[in-house]
């Protein structure tokens, strides 16, 4: 394993990806296989990449580090050499790309990693974990790695005790909680300091996401609502609307909630109905929206509507500022002109799901986000980077914990006379969950520091949530799995994490979409 050259083959993976780029583009985009497989191609690609520049960093690593490594690249690269896993039933093949010579140029290029036998490496590493040993995770910064054990500290004390009683019982997240992880900043990371935010990078609010996801994705999520509310007021409010907001926002003062989604649009923003119109006191709105996160509890609505209705599309949405109550469980809803009803879901809770009725709900005149129409389409298009990128540390969060529980119950339960992490099958499924979560985690890290330069990152940003999502659903699977039968009672906390694993593949753009997103920017060229 020394004597593996990662950058040789990195080279060799990057150019298959190149040959694959090139298939594609001679293709109709209406396959959206070739594309997305594409897509799928590129983004294993990219994680090899980023544990390559993960080792080079911790400098070579520790020997666990190398072992995450070696198995990393093996078992990425037989999957573009063979068949990469688009979905639970979905492989991408070779030939499907027209790619089977260059597939099997790779193969020999990289025929020491792939070939052979790595049972002893995956038995190595799950006995690594089992005597508590865990691969590097420092930064390189003394203060973001302080950043992450506070919030990691907190995770431990106050969410992961009680995060399962709370998802049980489908409670909110308490407002303790919610007050205590407002004093550590938690909602105003990213808000520029002179507004009260503490003006951080997208890369700790990676580390305070992925820490709280840990615990319960739902505390996780709790800060994507600020950060989004948050960008999409500093990047495209009026002075007026930042003075008034961003300050409440960061210090967990109001609570904001993202309204865009409508029945029956899923991503298909272009065809949204809900309508909003000017009066003489401002705005009344109507319409409909679903799948509404923490909708009643919240102080601030960021709304998509229609505005121009002549103008076609994504050109006619404008996006609103709008101020509401705050609902309690007696009278959820106290706003006029609105209503709502809960989406009972199986996880993701701690927020709640809603369905929502707007018949001449009243905004304020100077509600609208920068004060220009027609621009809600592209303002919300600049948050989705970060959202993705916070989405993907969610799912870093959940498929650590996962590992977590499977490593735990594998080591305490016995059978046949010996601890379960001793049996192969348990042994590989600790192993390369451990190399999944390391993958999905260090590509979600250079998604950030690719936003943190200030450029385009929409193909980073799917990358990490793509990735992160299915590393998040395969560990929670395998987790169970190793639960066996007690992994499928209500008690046990890893039920609720292969509930919560599964959303991740949905919201904030669908695997599909995601997939779709980077075929598309690269053969365009933007990266």
């Amino acid at each position: 394993m020394s004597s593996i050259d990662f950058g040789h083959v990195l080279g060799a993976a990057r150019g298959y990806a190149d040959l694959a780029r090139a298939a594609v583009a001679q293709i109709d985009p209406a396959n959206q296989r070739a594309h997305h497989g594409f897509g799928w191609i590129a983004t294993s690609v990219a994680a090899l990449e980023a544990v390559a520049g993960w080792l080079k960093r911790n400098g070579g690593g520790t020997e666990l580090d190398r072992k995450v490594a070696f198995l990393g690249f093996a078992e990425t690269l037989a999957q573009l050499t063979g068949g990469l896993p688009m979905g639970q039933n979905e492989l991408l093949r070779p030939g499907d790309l027209g790619l089977g010579p260059a597939a099997r140029d790779l193969a020999h290029a990289c025929r020491d990693l792939v070939e052979g036998d790595h049972a002893a490496i995956r038995a190595e590493v799950a006995a690594m974990l089992a005597a508590g040993e865990w691969p590097s995770e420092g930064l390189g910064d003394s203060d973001l790695d302080t950043i992450r054990d506070q919030f990691r500290r907190f995770t431990d004390a106050e969410i992961l005790p009680h995060a399962h009683k709370w998802h049980l019982a489908n409670d909110l997240i308490p407002d303790a909680t919610v007050a205590a992880m407002a004093d550590l900043g938690t909602f105003g990371a990213t808000i520029p300091e002179e507004f009260g935010g503490l003006g951080l990078s997208k890369l700790v609010m990676c580390l305070i996401t992925e820490e709280l996801s840990r615990g319960w994705i739902g505390a996780g999520s709790l800060g994507t609502r600020s950060e989004i509310a948050g960008e999409l007021i500093a990047m495209g409010g009026t002075a007026e609307q930042k003075a008034e907001w961003l300050p409440r926002i960061a210090s967990g003062e109001v609570l904001p909630t993202a309204v865009f989604t409508e029945p029956d649009t899923g991503s298909d923003l272009g065809s949204l109905q809900t309508r909003a119109r000017r009066d003489e006191q401002g705005w009344v709105i109507d319409g409909a929206k679903t799948w509404i996160t923490h909708a009643s509890r919240s102080d601030l609505m960021t709304l998509l509507a229609r505005t121009l209705p002549d103008a076609r599309g994504y050109a006619g949405l404008s996006m609103l500022l709008v101020p509401k109550p705050r609902g309690t469980d007696a009278d959820p809803f106290p706003a006029e002109g609105m209503t709502g009803s809960e989406i009972e879901v199986l996880g993701y809770r701690g927020m709640r799901e809603y369905a929502l009725q707007f018949d001449a709900m009243r905004a304020p005149a100077d509600a609208l986000l920068g004060g220009e129409e027609g621009q809600g389409f592209k303002q919300l298009m600049r948050t989705f980077e970060a959202a993705r990128i916070q989405t993907a540390a969610r799912a870093v969060g959940v498929a650590k914990r996962a590992l977590e529980l499977g490593l735990d119950y594998a080591m305490a339960r016995k059978q046949f006379g010996k601890a379960l992490v001793q049996f192969p099958r348990v042994a590989d499924k600790l192993a390369m969950s451990l190399v999944d979560f390391v993958l999905s985690r260090e590509l979600t890290y250079a998604a950030a520091r690719a936003k943190d330069t200030g450029k385009r990152c929409d193909i980073e940003a799917g990358m990490a949530k793509l990735l992160a999502a299915r590393a998040a659903w395969s560990n929670a699977d395998a987790s169970l799995q190793i639960h066996g039968g007690n992994g499928y009672a209500l008690e046990f906390e890893i039920s609720r994490i292969l509930c919560d694993a599964r959303i991740l593949n949905i919201f904030e753009g669908a695997a599909e979409i995601q997939a779709q997103v980077i075929a598309r920017g690269l053969i365009e060229g933007r990266n």
